[in-house]
């Protein structure tokens, strides 16, 4: 594969938005309520729109492929998103959890992004800031009213932040390709997001009468694409129809 620094970073952030997608489209039919159905689903279109401007990016960069090539065609050994998004959705507060670390880090991410010196970089991000406050808006709504409710849901939803909080040290984690590109104006250092994203998620937490995990040992990889045992199924299921009918057309 093309070791381009540019499309390497590309690709981890469509991965990012790929795999929480797909994570998100299993709620399809399945949420709590309509609203809520629809509403994941509707977070979910988004992401794998960011997706496909990324990998699309990162496919035109490598001089092979398209966003298709690789969403469908790479090993899980081959992709590159932070361990948090490829978590299992659990119960609705497990995913509400996982999208509101997510959201926050997205909103944090691409508000920075947008100053890139890469023009198609800034652009993905100058569209995908507007779609990430809004899922900011929904994950934040909903872990105050989990937080908030009943005893059994502010339970449910400490537990969920807890289970989770182990994977959100990555996001942070800056490599020496972060660091190259961020140095050149191109990439945003990771290691700068950390304090307006605890704020953000302090804030939140609070408002929910939830309490901020304790700092805990951490997991990282999924940069470098050593991934927890949830990947690889996950993908099996993604990717089945275009491995086994490969070129089909709708």
């Amino acid at each position: 594969m093309n070791q381009d620094p540019i499309a390497t970073y590309a690709l981890r952030l469509g991965d990012n938005c790929l795999v929480l997608a797909q994570r998100l489209s299993a709620w399809c039919g399945h949420a709590p309520e309509l609203e809520i159905d629809l509403a994941l689903a509707n977070i979910g279109l988004d992401l794998l729109g960011q997706a496909r401007n990324f990998l699309s990016y990162a496919a035109e960069r490598q001089g092979k492929g398209d966003e298709d090539t690789l969403a469908f065609h790479r090993d899980e050994r081959e992709f590159r998103n932070v361990l948090l998004v490829e978590q299992p959705n659990g119960n609705f507060a497990d995913t509400i959890a996982r999208q509101l670390l997510m959201d926050a880090w997205h909103v944090a991410l691409f508000s920075r992004l947008v100053n890139s010196q890469d023009a198609q970089l800034a652009a993905i991000a100058a569209k995908s800031i507007k779609e990430a406050r809004y899922h900011l808006r929904f994950s934040r709504g909903w872990t105050e009213r989990l937080g908030g409710g009943t005893e059994l849901s502010a339970k449910r939803m400490q537990t969920a932040i807890n289970n989770v909080w182990r994977f959100t040290a990555e996001l942070f984690h800056a490599d020496d390709l972060e660091i190259q590109l961020s140095e050149q104006g191109i990439a945003v250092d990771p290691r700068e997001l950390h304090e307006g994203w605890l704020a953000e998620i302090t804030s939140a937490l609070t408002a929910a009468e939830l309490s901020v995990p304790q700092e805990q040992p951490y997991r990282t990889g999924g940069k470098d694409g050593l991934h927890t045992e949830h990947l690889g199924p996950m993908l099996a299921e993604m990717q089945y129809l275009q491995r086994a009918y490969p070129g089909q057309q709708w």
